[in-house]
C-alpha cells in the first residue's frame, strides 16, 4: 500500500469545554479529490484550522508525506507543500490582483523576476490572467474567491485545502470553480475541501469525509454517502 500523502490519526481539539474535534481520523491519497463535509458547527473548519497549523490540537497525529506536522507552525507546514483558503475570502483590496498572488510565489521565489513568472503562471492556470491589473476590492465576490486559490497555487502546494469556495456563487460561478478544482488535480494537485454545496461537490470527489458535532460519521466514495 502506498504512503498516503496526509494521515490524520485521533485528530481531537478542544476549546475549553467545547470538543470542536473528537477523535477523527482519515487518509487523504495523492491525486484525489476529498470532501469534507457536514451541517455548520461540525467542527470541519477547526479540522482544516489543525491541518495547516493555526491550530495545534489537544491531541492526536498529523503526518504528510510521513513527516509529523501537529506541532508545526503555519508558515512551515506551507512550505512543505499544504496551503488553504479561508471561509471569510482575505484578499488584500488595496493590492492588485498580481501582488496579491505574488504574495504566495514569494514562498518559494524571492526574486521579483521568478515571483512574477509563477504568478503569471498561476494566474493563466486560473484564468485570472486578464485581471492581473485589477485592484482586490473592485473583484466580485466570485473573482475575490478564485484569487484566494491563484494565491495558494502560486505557493506550489502538493495538497490545496479548499474552505468553502463555492458558498455564495450563481450556478455558472459554481460550474466554473468546479472545472477549476478538476483542473487543478489534474495538474497534479490533491484537493482537501469543505463544502455545502453538495451538487457541486459531490460529482468530482473521489471520496467524501463526513463530520457531525466533531465526530467522523461516515467516510466514502459520492455514492455510497448519498
Amino acid at each position: 500500500m502506498p504512503t498516503p500523502l496526509l494521515k490524520v490519526e485521533g485528530l481531537t481539539m478542544k476549546f475549553g469545554s467545547l470538543l470542536a474535534n473528537d477523535n477523527v481520523s482519515f487518509d487523504v491519497d495523492k491525486n484525489q479529490i476529498i470532501a469534507l463535509i457536514g451541517p455548520n458547527g461540525a467542527g470541519k473548519t477547526t479540522c482544516f484550522s489543525c491541518l495547516s497549523g493555526f491550530y495545534t490540537p489537544t491531541s492526536g497525529k498529523i503526518a504528510f508525506e510521513g513527516q509529523i506536522t501537529t506541532k508545526m507552525r503555519p508558515y512551515s507546514i506551507c512550505r512543505l507543500g499544504i496551503t488553504r483558503t479561508f471561509q471569510v475570502v482575505k484578499t488584500m483590496g488595496d493590492m492588485t490582483v498580481e501582488e496579491n498572488v505574488l504574495v504566495g510565489a514569494y514562498l518559494r521565489h524571492p526574486d521579483i523576476q521568478s515571483a512574477r513568472r509563477k504568478a503569471a503562471e498561476a494566474m493563466e492556470l486560473t484564468g485570472m490572467a486578464g485581471d492581473a491589473g485589477k485592484l482586490g476590492k473592485s473583484l466580485t465576490i466570485a473573482d475575490r474567491k478564485r484569487l484566494e486559490i491563484t494565491r495558494a497555487v502560486a505557493t506550489e502546494p502538493k495538497l490545496l485545502m479548499l474552505d468553502e469556495t463555492m458558498a455564495g456563487l450563481n450556478p455558472t460561478e459554481t460550474k466554473s470553480a468546479m472545472d477549476l478544482c478538476l483542473k487543478l488535480r489534474d495538474r497534479g494537485i490533491t484537493l482537501l475541501i469543505v463544502e455545502h454545496v453538495m451538487e457541486a461537490i459531490m460529482p468530482i470527489s473521489d471520496k467524501v469525509i463526513v463530520l457531525d458535532s466533531g465526530r467522523k460519521i461516515a467516510e466514502g466514495t459520492p455514492s455510497e454517502i448519498v
